[in-house]
């Protein structure tokens, strides 16, 4: 919605400012669909070349996304932080047995699937369950736990921006791909150089169109949604920082409501739940863990 916004206020601004200076937009209208094809269809052309089909996609996907806004809101934050001590309550009080059917078998977990939005986040989830399996097998020293977790959260975290790196670099290449829609412009002009002064003006005005439509487009459209999409993907990248904080807590022997107090402090200060509002969460996952070991002993 914002973004949206955004696009709209800066192409009224752009062409009423033109207008309420006496600019003629009739010249601007008639060169903008073959200048805009030649700059688009370039800068395309140029990021489909430059770029691996994976990313491409996820690219396109992020564009969507910025529209969309963050996918994380305060609600996701405080179920990640219930739904974490769920299971290293579970992993501290039945050891690696109990808390082996959770990880194996997300999609079948009590505990996982009292949180649909969260379980629907397959990379964070298996972010998740392979720590704790590697728990289950002695990997349990918090200095080696922190290092591989925090290389893993790195790597991701860099494949998740490369779709934003490509849609930089193509906003960084836009004003040069006007330049040269501006040079085909003046080609075609000298071509016409023996016709009147009103239409090589015209001409000259058209040809200019394209540079005024590469600047815009890079500075005004492209490289604001990246700019944007780097903002969403490392705020989407905090939920790794919280359950690296829980999981490293639990490994150094703290109690499992204080590892997830740390977490909490590490959540994005406009979607941190307070103190009372987290109890009031963990109050209900202990009652869910509760009626689970009901429904298990029956």
């Amino acid at each position: 919605m914002l973004s949206g916004i955004g696009v709209v206020v800066t192409l009224l601004c752009v062409f009423g400012g033109f207008l309420m200076a006496g600019g003629n937009i009739s010249v601007v209208l008639q060169a903008l669909p073959h200048e805009l094809i030649t700059i688009a269809g370039a800068a395309i052309g140029a990021f489909i070349l430059g770029n691996s089909l994976p990313v491409v996609r996820k690219a396109l996907t992020g564009i969507v996304h910025t529209f969309r806004g963050p996918r994380w809101k305060e609600r996701d934050y405080r179920d990640l932080l219930a739904m974490l001590f769920a299971l290293l309550t579970t992993f501290r009080n039945g050891g690696g047995m109990a808390i082996e059917k959770h990880v194996d078998a997300p999609d079948d977990s009590l505990i996982f699937s009292r949180y649909p939005r969260l379980l629907a986040d397959r990379a964070l989830i298996l972010f998740i369950c392979d720590y704790l399996r590697m728990m289950t097998v002695n990997f349990e020293d918090p200095y080696q736990i922190a290092e591989a977790m925090e290389n893993d959260i790195e790597r991701h975290h860099a494949e998740e921006m490369m779709p934003q790196h490509a849609l930089q670099l193509t906003a960084d290449a836009l004003p040069a791909l006007g330049i040269i829609a501006a040079v085909l412009g003046v080609i075609n002009t000298m071509g016409s150089i023996d016709q009147p002064t009103q239409i090589l003006g015209g001409m000259i005005g058209s040809a200019l169109v394209g540079t005024f439509l590469g600047v815009l487009l890079a500075y005004g459209l492209v490289g604001p949604i990246a700019s944007k999409l780097q903002q969403t993907l490392e705020a989407e990248q905090r939920p790794y920082t919280l359950v690296k904080t829980a999981v490293i807590a639990y490994a150094q022997r703290l109690p499992v409501q204080v590892a997830v107090e740390l977490a909490r402090r590490m959540t994005p200060t406009e979607f941190a739940p307070s103190f009372e509002e987290l109890e009031a969460a963990l109050d209900e996952a202990r009652d869910q863990l509760a009626t689970m070991q009901l429904q298990q002993a029956a």
